[in-house]
């Protein structure tokens, strides 16, 4: 396989081998948009790059020359003759990495070239102004020359010609690196391909990568392309355009241009750029041309696109293409959109929805009654959808993991990418919704404003001025990113809602999921939130979550201080009554969904009065002295409650305690019966470590639940089960299986009694272990499927041979993981449950996963 292809000669390659950018460049070429010819050097190229310790190789270089004479034949021009080439070198990764490495414009320009070109263009402003940016870029990308060096120079020019100060610029270089600025074209491009190829593992390159979860050994693509020129004169521009709106998802042609203007001005924001809708009146038939080829590209890729464009002397050149980036919400509506429009199937668009973004829809609003007394300190343009509220930062250093930050920059660039990932959102003073900070928040799904221009940043003094106005660093603001609107203090947040093109979304979802969805939940309004989100059921419903409301915890303390058995069913009683208006509730709002119930499984500690306060009402509760309370707590300390005194093991010492649950689970169903709700019940035992303290408990609650059946002279149907949480469970998973009607993996547990490691105390260890390559991912986050993952499948195996059709589901915090909800349906597990507001990612990612599998 070559190093390097022509435009004209890709065809097939794909974005492993050519990057994003070359081969939507080869597939432009393909179809015969009007593109500048080029030729890309690709990753291949790059790899044997850095095993050839960042250098060139013979081989290399003498496939560069024979490129570039292709290159010189097919544009009919040359780096030495008078129909002068001139090139841009640019990065183009596998996946998009936007403003994270390198472009130079206005290669192959030296002093005989530049007098050729003024011969040719009779323009010698023009040729200067690129050829002094030409020095500028090179200088900075190539040799790491502080690009202020130059500007400096062209602030305080002092009326000297452009030619004087190419000549002050070049100085500057021999200053900096003790050489001439290179004259040669074909040693211009290899310098600038080195860059490129060293850029792929420059800091902002890399922390991107890490955020992102791209794979390090990608490589970069280079792309060197014929130079169109976009400052030739007043009919010439440079524009960035979404064939729909990014951030709301309107089919309508978004962006913005630039005339008399090069790319880099637009995509740095150094410049504030017109609306594309203005370009209808500017440039009619540009604007007509544009458009159309806007839909050919978005139907030929099956995506809204991002594109890069210039104007030559009137005429449309066309640089670059890619799926674009947008927020979720917009994300949504363009998939829904599209099928409708025909442009692409159901199944395509449940697989362009990013899963790790989703969640960002849920978001919301600022509150409209909260909005009328807070002052609208002014208005940028809505960069990236969303609303934020934090203390204002002025620099990337002032922004601190946990806390909530709204990051203020004049601009944004690469070097801000750290800090961008960890504020809540960002305004910036210059730029549009194409510039880096735009971009970049969309693809985060960050809350933004652009182009704010009446801040006046002092970062000297720590504050800024905005229409009169000194909001100083750590004055809370609030920033809109749907209209670009900004507010002096806190505004109160609404929450987000199911747009009705998610609603159809989802229900295109359960067209193609295998994997039920269903929620983990304790309340009655956890039900309608998850059922409201398209929840199947629910997988959790924590019993002892009910126990915190203040009414209930003090029955429940008083339950564990008892001393007696008899003063621990007298607790009980006032329990079963409560329990039971809990169950009742819930029950009624599931309509006939399975519920399955964990019987009690936190340590007593968790209840118990932590302060003095509480302990004398105990105390007076139960006409006790405040010492004997004191007493009998110390009494229940343990050193490791999180594998001591919980879950089975506090029935097996109290059995009344699951029988009390037992007997509120099932009058609770009979009474719902009978007031008109069908109900399916799952009872859950946690914890269970051994088949015989199953056998034990078990026993106790079946002789419960008939007891009732005989008072209530009524039967129901209803399941008994088990957590697998202990790796012992999952090494006898047979023998429970005997017992057991389903296995219900508590995946926190069982992560953290596999691996040893406290999920609480985790964070304080886990970030090292992930940058040092130790861990690629947090195993309490997405499962761990080389570890863990083995005993979940020896437990299938083991539960499958002895009851092939039992019930298998996952009640962690994994079941709303999109990376783990792919293994579990690999596994072909019947359910995952997760938070409410996680339903509906579950659910796309489920879908996905059985796309993903149906397609292999």
């Amino acid at each position: 396989m070559k190093n390097i292809y022509l435009f004209s000669e890709g065809n097939g390659l794909g974005k492993l081998i050519l990057g994003g950018k070359g081969a939507n460049l080869v597939e432009m070429k393909r179809i015969g948009l009007p593109i500048p010819n080029g030729m890309v050097v690709t990753t291949t190229a790059c790899k044997n790059y850095f095993e050839s310790k960042n250098s060139l190789s013979r081989e290399m270089i003498e496939e560069i020359d024979v490129a570039i004479e292709k290159l010189q034949k097919e544009t009919k021009k040359s780096f030495e003759g008078e129909n002068s080439l001139l090139v841009s070198v640019r990065s183009g990764a596998p996946v998009s990495m936007p403003g994270m490495m390198d472009t130079i414009l206005n290669l192959g320009l030296n002093d005989i070239a530049v007098q050729r070109l003024i011969q040719k263009t009779k323009n010698e402003k023009f040729v200067y102004e690129i050829y002094l940016r030409f020095i500028e870029m090179f200088s900075e990308i190539v040799k790491g020359i502080p690009r202020e060096k130059f500007v400096k120079v062209k602030k305080f020019s002092n009326g000297k010609s452009e030619k004087e100060i190419v000549e002050i610029f070049k100085n500057i270089y021999w200053i900096e690196t003790g050489e001439f600025f290179p004259e040669n074209p074909k040693e211009q491009i290899k310098m600038a391909i080195e860059s490129i190829f060293n850029s792929w593992n420059n800091e902002r390159a890399k922390i991107y990568r890490q955020l992102q979860g791209i794979d390090e050994s990608m490589g970069t693509a280079v792309v060197i392309q014929e130079m169109v020129f976009g400052n030739y004169n007043e009919l010439s521009g440079t524009g960035v355009a979404f064939t729909r709106n990014p951030s709301t998802g309107e089919n309508l042609l978004f962006g913005e241009y630039l005339l008399e203007a090069q790319g880099e001005d637009i995509v740095a924001g150094i410049r504030t750029p017109n609306s594309i809708q203005s370009m209808r009146n500017q440039l009619p038939k540009i604007y007509d041309e544009f458009s159309e080829i806007g839909k050919l590209l978005e139907n030929h890729y099956g995506d809204m696109q991002d594109i890069e464009f210039t104007i030559e002397n009137g005429k449309l050149f066309i640089l670059q293409t890619r799926s674009g980036k947008r927020s979720p919400n917009a994300a949504v509506k363009i998939a829904v959109d599209m099928v409708k429009e025909g442009v692409i199937t159901k199944d395509k668009a449940i697989m362009m929805i990013d899963t790790e973004l989703l969640p960002q829809v849920f978001n919301g609003t600022f509150e409209e009654s909260d909005l009328a007394g807070k002052k609208l300190l002014g208005k940028g343009l809505p960069g990236s959808a969303g609303v934020a509220v934090g203390k204002v930062a002025l620099s990337t250093d002032m922004v601190k993991e946990g806390e909530s930050v709204i990051l203020v920059r004049v601009e944004t660039s690469p070097e801000d990418i750290k800090g961008m990932s960890l504020a809540k959102g960002i305004v910036t003073v210059k730029g549009g919704a194409t510039s880096h900070g735009a971009v970049v928040a969309r693809g985060m799904g960050k809350c933004c404003v652009t182009g704010c221009e009446s801040i006046k940043i002092d970062c000297s003094e720590k504050f800024f001025h905005i229409n009169g106005e000194k909001i100083y660093e750590g004055d809370i603001i609030s920033i809109n990113g749907y209209n670009g609107e900004i507010y002096k203090g806190e505004v109160k947040l609404k929450k987000g809602e199911i747009s009705e093109e998610l609603k159809e979304l989802l229900e295109w979802c359960k067209e193609f999921k295998k994997l039920e969805i269903r929620m983990n939940a304790d309340t009655p309004s956890d039900v309608l939130v998850g059922r409201e989100f398209g929840a199947e059921g629910i997988g959790l419903c924590r019993t002892e979550h009910m126990f915190f409301e203040d009414e209930k915890i003090w029955s429940v303390r008083e339950m564990i201080i008892a001393n007696t058995k008899e003063e621990r069913e007298k607790a009980l009683e006032k329990l079963l009554k409560l329990q039971k208006i809990d169950f009742k509730n819930m029950l009624h709002k599931m309509d006939g969904m399975p519920m399955n119930i964990r019987l009690l499984d936190p340590p007593f500690h968790e209840f118990l009065p932590k302060n003095e306060k509480d302990i004398n009402k105990l105390a007076q509760q139960l006409k006790k002295t405040s010492l004997e309370i004191g007493t009998r707590i110390k009494e229940l300390k343990e050193e490791n409650p999180m594998l001591g005194h919980r879950g089975c093991r506090l029935a097996i010492t109290f059995p009344e305690i699951y029988e009390m649950q037992a007997r509120a689970i099932i009058e609770s169903a009979i009474e719902c019966g009978y007031e008109g709700s069908s109900c399916e019940i799952e009872i859950m035992i946690p914890f269970i470590g051994g088949i015989s303290e199953f056998k034990y408990i078990k026993e106790g609650i079946l002789k419960e639940i008939e007891k009732v059946f005989k008072e209530k002279q009524k039967t129901i149907s209803y399941k008994l089960g088990t957590m697998m949480e202990l790796p012992r469970a999952c090494l006898i998973a047979n023998e429970i299986a005997e017992e057991s009607a389903f296995f219900s993996f508590g995946t926190n547990d069982l992560t953290q009694t596999t691996y040893g490691i406290s999920r609480d105390d985790s964070i304080k260890f886990i970030d090292h272990y992930k940058a040092k390559n130790i861990m690629k991912r947090d195993p309490f986050q997405s499962i761990d499927t080389r570890g863990v993952g083995k005993l979940i499948e020896l437990a299938k195996e083991l539960g499958q041979s002895v009851k092939p059709d039992i019930k298998i589901g996952v009640c962690g915090e994994h079941g709303g993981d999109p990376k783990s909800i792919e293994y579990f349906n690999e596994l072909g597990f019947s359910y995952v449950s997760c938070s409410p507001f996680r339903v509906p990612i579950a659910i796309v990612a489920a879908a996905q996963s059985a796309i993903q599998k149906r397609m292999g």
